[in-house]
């Protein structure tokens, strides 16, 4: 989908404030509110704009324990990885689950309330699926940057 001015502007304050009103929105692109909403209709029918989230702090939400976790299958393929990757869909601990090049298969960002219960996930979730052949986690000590806006 080619984007101009306008639809750039549009996505640009959608992604600094998905709540804005639509008439706030057309104020700040200066364009009429049904133009606007138009625009952000087909924007959507694109698929450009996949979903509208809110996004809460991790730690105030108690998830004091983030963890990347690269994993390494034993065997590779279409249907390793799709095994794989449906067994971990349904691990709410997971947040992102990235298919990978390098040393490591996948790369998980994992979500758990404290080292307990990240332990648990390890010992009786990953660990356990078939084909997992090596697991190795970096614990988050702080996060300096968090930004979900791509730069258009």
């Amino acid at each position: 989908m080619k984007l101009d001015h306008t639809d750039k502007g549009i996505l640009e304050e959608l992604q600094t404030n998905a709540r804005i009103t639509n008439a706030e929105l057309a104020k700040r692109i200066n364009l009429s509110p049904s133009s606007t909403l138009e625009r952000v209709k087909k924007l959507e029918a694109s698929g450009l704009i996949d979903r509208y989230v809110t996004l809460l702090d991790e730690r105030k939400a108690g998830y004091t324990c983030i963890t990347f976790v690269e994993v390494t299958l034993a065997r590779h393929g279409e249907t390793p990885v799709e095994n794989f990757f449906n067994s971990i869909s349904n691990m709410d601990e997971v947040l992102e689950c990235h298919h990978i090049t390098g040393e490591g298969d996948f790369l998980l960002k994992i979500a758990t309330r404290d080292i307990p219960q990240y332990d648990e996930l390890i010992l009786h979730g990953l660990s356990a699926l078939p084909n997992v052949q090596h697991l190795k986690t970096s614990v988050v000590l702080s996060t300096f940057k968090h930004q979900t806006k791509l730069p258009l």
